[in-house]
């Protein structure tokens, strides 16, 4: 199981990026104009960051769950899996930032099974995105959410029975 309390923002032993660049197309990064889905402007896909020594601090600070959880093998390498992982601390919530271009890949042998059994085993959602539309894998199956805008969260509720769901909600001051 992945433990956020054990997460550290560098790199496990024997852990590079290689020629991984999937990252420079899946997030939003505005300091650099860059746009989920898009290549960043300043990347050179398959080789790195073409302004690797002046990126933004959001850039240099970034490593995901393959480059710092040595337990995810190879094939969860973001360039060989076609989604980036990345698990938020608070809500200890797993996302899985999928490359349009390859949309169903997290669908595939052997993602979709164990994002399943993480969901089940930390009775907590994997999110799903494939630009902003997302899916949510709980426990007790996929919940399509859709379109998340930047002005709305994800918040958990329990419903009778113990069941839990996830909601859409406007975020607070926005």
């Amino acid at each position: 199981m992945i433990d956020p309390a054990a997460m550290v923002n560098r790199p496990a032993p024997g852990r590079d990026c290689g020629t991984c660049t999937l990252c420079c197309k899946v997030y939003e990064v505005p300091a650099v104009e860059s746009r989920a889905g898009s290549w960043c402007r300043h990347c050179l896909p398959g080789r790195g960051c073409g302004i690797h020594e002046t990126r933004p601090q959001h850039c240099r600070a970034f490593f995901c769950l393959w480059m710092t959880q040595d337990f995810l093998g190879p094939e969860w390498k973001p360039d060989r899996a076609r989604f980036v992982l990345t698990m938020d601390p608070t809500t200890r919530w797993l996302f899985v930032q999928v490359d349009p271009g390859a949309a169903q890949a997290w669908r595939k042998d052997p993602y979709l099974g164990q994002l399943r059994r993480w969901a089940a085993a930390g009775d907590r959602p994997v999110i799903v995105f494939v630009n902003k539309v997302a899916t949510a894998i709980m426990a007790q199956g996929e919940i399509p959410l859709g379109e998340i805008s930047a002005d709305e969260r994800l918040v958990m509720r329990e419903l009778p029975g113990g069941r839990k769901t996830l909601e859409k909600v406007q975020a607070v001051g926005a």
